[in-house]
């Protein structure tokens, strides 16, 4: 099963929650907020828990 990761830019606040947890997919960009690296991934695995710990919600994952 495909699942598609969306991310709100604007509302991320750069606390670098998802990044510490899931650094295989995310990453801090130079401007200071988080950026996954793959948008449509097979397996879950740590994006999950870095969508959880986001403390303003802005990272959505469902299936493709």
């Amino acid at each position: 099963m495909a699942w598609k990761i969306e991310q709100d830019r604007d509302a991320c606040i750069g606390c670098g929650a998802c990044a510490s947890i899931c650094p295989d997919n995310w990453k801090m960009e130079s401007d200071g907020k988080s950026k996954p690296i793959k948008t449509e991934i097979e397996e879950l695995g740590c994006n999950k828990e870095a969508a959880d710990a986001c403390p303003v919600q802005c990272i959505k994952i469902e299936k493709a």
